[in-house]
Order: structure tokens, then C-alpha cells, then sequence
């Protein structure tokens, strides 16, 4: 946007176009917070063979924003301070404003175009697979096309070609990197429709929640976003890395559809478990919810980073 000192129309535009960005961001539609995006990029990281963390570390030099996330931090950390920020990538472009926020659906022609940094679209689409549940039997409409099974099997497919240009596999991989954890939260899966909401929930986004007794204006989505807590210190998301372990028998799934189906079922079973109701809310969250949830969350950020780092290993080795 051009704006010209001194010019009150183009002052008042700039005002108009900030309210409709903060109107924007409050349809959120991030899955896990950034420490739930780090501490599963650390555990990731730790089981990523030698030749390709070597790989990795080379493709991750090409963000714009690599500088930033490794000033200040010790050669020997950089490789993955910088793997565990770039998880965080695909969030930290919806409030840049070089970005273009193209809407929550995929309306454009752009949609699925993968381009590289070149790209200034935010593709919050990406991010979320609204599969439809309904437990009344209301109609329910097919999820909209690309979404982030699609973006995963593309993403995958550009790093396992030799052919792709470095720049092209480092923006497909910090995708990656942040859609494998986002596919791993219940409500980045599912949408709930019933009579009380019959053009859905936005994935819990329009259930509203009391966290606490004196806190009755958070989203269910939310809550489950910040399950491991909201630090932004990646020396916590390490320590918390350090502590979860991924379910033997689940963590060599390779196929991004059941792990889609997994996070289906979990948001069915738990997340929209009692005291939960069928519209808008807002609901008191027990200390039983709440640690069930914490339960899950935790089992899901563990097998998302294992199933990370299976995912590059096999793409990049």
C-alpha cells in the first residue's frame, strides 16, 4: 500500500486497512501455538539422521527470516534453534504485512501455486482439513480443495525431487514442518455442524470456553492450541521436548491420511467430550477435561515430531 506523508485519505486507508486486519486475525485458524510448533520441532530435529539434518540445515539458510531466529544463539545450536523456528513459519506470515491475507477458503486461483518465497499469499487454508462431523444428522458439505493433506503430499513430493530448486524445497519444507503439526491438533481436522450451527464451527473456533471461573472468553480451539502452555522461550520447548515420548506402535505411520483420521477421531472422542454442548457456548472446562486433553495433546505434538522426522529422513536421505 502506498502512503503518501501528510495526505488524510490515504491516512484514513491506512487506519480502514489495520481494522480489517485485526478483523482477519480474529478468525484465527492456527493450530498448535508457537511453543507447541517448537517443542514438537525439537523432538523432530533429534531424530533426523546426519545427512539430513546437514540438508536441512542448508535448505533453512534460504528463509528470509533465518538471520533472526539464529542472532544471538551459539554456533552449534543454530541448526536447531532454526529448524524449531521455522515451524513457526507459516503463522508468523499472517501479521507480516508484505503477506496478502487471501481469505480462510480457496477461492483463488492461486490457491495451490507453489512458488516459493516469490509467494506473498498467506494460504491460511493451508493450515486445516475441515472434515465435517455431525451427531444429528445435519447435511454436511464435502472439506474445500487444497487444504493441508493436499499441501502435504505436494510438499513432500517437491523435497524428494532432486530436479526442485533449493529456494522451492526450503519454503516446502518450512511448510512441512509446521503443516505435520498441525494436522497432529484434534480441531485442525474437523468441522462440527448440528441444527444449532449448520455452516459449522470453524473447528471449535465458534465454541467459546470458560478456562477458568473469572476466564469465560476463550475458543475451544484455542485452549487446545496453548495445551502445552504459551512461552515463546525455545529453551522450555527443548525441556519439554526432552519428556514426551510418541506411542511406539503409532510413530512409524507414514501415511498423512490416517494421521488426518487420527486427529478426526480425537476431536470426536475428546475434544468435543463433556462439558462440551452443541452450539456456541460458552462451557466451564473441567479439570477432568482439561487433562484429558492434555493427555492427547501431548501424545499428538510427540507423534508429529517423530513422524517429522521419518517424513524428511525418507524425502531427503
Amino acid at each position: 500500500m502506498h502512503i503518501v506523508a501528510g495526505n488524510g485519505v490515504e491516512y484514513m486507508n491506512l487506519i480502514l486497512y489495520s481494522i480489517l486486519l485485526i478483523i482477519g486475525l480474529t478468525t484465527e485458524v492456527s493450530a498448535w501455538n508457537d511453543f507447541g510448533h517448537m517443542t514438537m520441532g525439537a523432538i523432530a530435529y533429534e531424530h533426523l539422521t546426519p545427512k539430513v539434518r546437514t540438508t536441512v540445515d542448508a535448505l533453512l539458510r534460504l528463509n528470509p527470516l533465518y538471520q533472526e531466529w539464529v542472532a544471538g544463539i551459539a554456533e552449534q545450536d543454530k541448526g536447531k534453534v532454526a529448524f524449531m523456528k521455522a515451524a513457526t513459519w507459516p503463522d508468523m506470515i499472517k501479521t507480516d504485512l508484505r503477506y496478502t491475507n487471501d481469505g480462510n477458503l480457496p477461492n483463488s486461483p492461486d490457491a495451490e501455486r507453489n512458488i516459493g518465497y516469490d509467494d506473498k499469499l498467506m494460504h491460511r487454508y493451508w493450515h486445516f482439513i475441515d472434515n465435517p462431523y455431525s451427531s444429528d444428522g445435519t447435511t454436511l458439505p464435502a472439506p474445500d480443495f487444497p487444504n493441508a493433506q493436499t499441501q502435504i503430499v505436494a510438499f513432500r513430493e517437491t523435497l524428494r525431487d532432486s530436479s526442485a530448486s533449493d529456494e522451492l524445497r526450503s519454503y516446502d519444507l518450512v511448510w512441512l514442518l509446521h503443516l505435520v503439526g498441525d494436522v497432529h491438533q484434534p480441531l485442525h481436522t474437523i468441522t462440527r455442524f448440528n441444527q444449532r450451527q449448520p455452516k459449522g464451527d470453524k473447528g471449535g473456533n465458534d465454541v467459546r470456553v470458560c478456562v477458568t471461573a473469572t476466564t469465560c472468553d476463550g475458543k475451544l480451539h484455542r485452549f487446545w492450541d496453548d495445551l502445552l502452555g504459551t512461552s515463546e522461550d525455545y529453551k522450555a520447548a527443548i525441556a519439554i521436548a526432552k519428556t514426551l515420548v510418541p506411542e511406539p506402535n503409532l510413530a512409524a505411520i507414514s501415511d498423512e491420511a490416517i494421521w488426518i483420521e487420527e486427529s478426526f477421531l480425537a476431536a470426536k472422542q475428546t475434544a468435543y467430550a463433556t462439558p462440551i454442548g452443541v452450539d456456541e457456548g460458552p462451557y466451564n472446562l473441567t479439570d477432568t477435561y482439561k487433562a484429558a486433553a492434555l493427555k492427547v495433546g501431548e501424545g499428538r505434538i510427540a507423534l508429529a515430531g517423530i513422524r517429522l522426522a521419518h517424513l524428511l529422513n525418507e524425502a531427503l536421505n
